[in-house]
């Protein structure tokens, strides 16, 4: 038996693990919560609104149907970190099982972004009243959606992987990873147009940042109504495998030594 067919039939072995963990991850994030669930939908139109109401006067004439523009970029960045920070610490956070019991440890990084992911879905609830509220059009492009969700979930599992490995042997890494990504966020162009920046800035986010790959694609099905360009498009896919593999040697290569820093 390949390497490869191994790792799919342990994955469907512990595919029931996987539905209790992430169903346990979305339990205790609204555990004790009046609103429950449905701050997966109040939440982002909370934000939205105000960051609306603070850049509006900057960007709003700019661009076409703010609120959406800027609900996308949130909604799509905020999986990233909340996904990749959980990713990050689901090794160290379930020693005391790994010590106990044999668990094949990507489990627990695979149900954080899984978990993440989920989370992501039904906060495009806040999506679509926006839309609505906003009297935005419908596009047929809209069923493109999942593709790009696959290609975010792609990337962000790779670097999930990445984090959690290296945060077993360096504690600091979650302290540099958040200041990383407030890095990366205002690199995104989530609140503003790309078209504002300097014209070496904008070559840089369009080659180097991968986020912008998911966010343009997610705004041209949504707000646009056009399919992505096929550099952006294929690029989304390239960056998110290439991510998946770099996350998933490095996890592989130090995960037996694993039990003896967590």
């Amino acid at each position: 038996m390949s390497t490869f067919q191994y790792r799919i039939r342990t994955l469907i072995q512990y595919k029931d693990l996987i539905k209790e963990l992430v169903g346990r991850d979305l339990k205790l994030k609204y555990r004790r919560s009046f609103l429950g669930y449905v701050w997966s939908v109040l939440n982002p139109l909370l934000i939205m609104i105000v960051m609306t109401v603070v850049f509006s006067a900057m960007f709003k004439k700019n661009i076409e149907n703010y609120p959406v523009y800027l609900l996308i970029g949130r909604m799509t960045f905020d999986f990233l970190t909340n996904s990749t920070n959980t990713a990050m610490r689901s090794v160290t956070g379930n020693a005391a099982l790994l010590k106990k019991t044999y668990i094949p440890k990507y489990i627990f990084t695979l149900s954080k972004v899984t978990s993440g992911l989920v989370d992501f879905i039904l906060s495009l609830g806040a999506l679509l009243i926006v839309m609505v509220a906003t009297r935005s059009s419908f596009h047929w492009q809209m069923i493109m959606i999942p593709l790009v969700l696959i290609q975010l979930y792609v990337f962000c599992l790779g670097l999930g992987f990445l984090l959690a490995s290296l945060n077993v042997f360096f504690r600091d890494i979650q302290y540099i990873y958040k200041a990383v990504t407030t890095a990366w966020m205002y690199l995104t162009p989530i609140f503003y147009p790309l078209e504002q920046l300097p014209g070496a800035l904008q070559l840089l986010i369009k080659v180097f940042n991968p986020m912008y790959y998911y966010v343009s694609q997610f705004r041209d099905m949504v707000l646009y109504g056009r399919i992505p360009g096929p550099r952006i498009f294929w690029g989304g896919w390239f960056i998110a495998f290439l991510m998946l593999l770099i996350g998933v040697w490095c996890f592989q290569k130090q995960k037996d030594k694993f039990i003896l820093y967590i």
